[in-house]
């Protein structure tokens, strides 16, 4: 774990030094995430103040709900961005002299391009739901740590996305349309799942896990989530992330490299 560690910093700094290459791309890449950020925001806000209620929740509930899907989704962007770069390595042939390295070749192109400018957002985003958190009445410490224990199940499960994405890519060297799926399918998380109907609601829910990713962790704060949907939660996050692993190692058999 050390050695990976080190391996990450120094990874993580090359990406970041990358930055510096084209500062007014990046600065309009981040502004025009924080404005899409907020103009939804606005937008829920001025819904739900309406209607007072939306799907059986409150405003503070509401605004809990889309600021933990976008808590998730950033750091999910900031940890793997490099995924968006490998189909280039396997058509290049740069994934050949990945796999010779005395590297875990997964670790590389799962982890080897951290995105820092999605860092920037993070600490404002945990700021404000702490904040909304401690303002939910009679609002347990059981609650908060099995809050925070099923987001950790949800970057578990998005990490297994991103592991089988890759290996499809060794397959069909496609990535783009496949990410962008993961993308579109994640934002109806945006709010929470009770919006959908039957059997919409279950099919996001289980054969599409967003309702476990994006609803379970604050229906948990809520103390809406019954033991055994937390054990669904807890086998469904292990079991999906042990199949990406034995996939990935599937596709790695099946690689013929660029020059085959």
């Amino acid at each position: 774990m050390k050695k990976y560690f080190h391996i990450w910093i120094y990874l993580t700094a090359a990406s970041f030094q990358s930055f510096f290459v084209s500062r007014i791309g990046a600065v309009l890449f981040l502004s025009g995430k924080i404005f899409r950020f907020v103009f939804f925001l606005g937008f829920l806000i001025l819904l739900v103040s309406r209607t007072k209620i939306l799907a059986g929740y409150n405003l503070n509930q509401i605004l809990i709900f889309y600021l933990t899907f976008n808590f998730i989704d950033s750091i999910t962007q900031m940890l793997f961005r490099e995924v968006y770069r490998f189909r280039s390595q396997v058509i290049s042939g740069d994934f050949d002299l990945i796999l010779l390295k005395p590297v875990n070749a997964l670790f590389r192109v799962l982890f080897g391009g951290t995105d820092f400018l999605d860092f920037v957002t993070l600490l404002p985003l945990i700021i404000i739901i702490a904040y909304l958190i401690f303002q939910i009445p009679n609002i347990s410490l059981l609650g908060i740590i099995i809050y925070i224990i099923l987001i950790i199940n949800a970057l578990v499960i998005s990490s297994a996305f991103h592991i089988i994405v890759l290996a499809l890519a060794i397959f069909t060297v496609e990535i783009d349309n496949t990410i962008m799926i993961y993308r579109d399918v994640m934002s109806m998380g945006k709010l929470p799942i009770d919006v959908y109907r039957e059997p919409i609601r279950s099919f996001i829910t289980f054969a599409i896990p967003v309702g476990i990713m994006l609803t379970y962790p604050p229906r948990a704060l809520f103390n809406l989530l019954h033991v055994h949907y937390l054990m669904i939660a807890f086998i469904f996050g292990s079991g999906f992330l042990l199949f990406s692993l034995l996939f990935w190692r599937f596709a790695l058999k099946h690689y013929t490299s660029a020059s085959s």
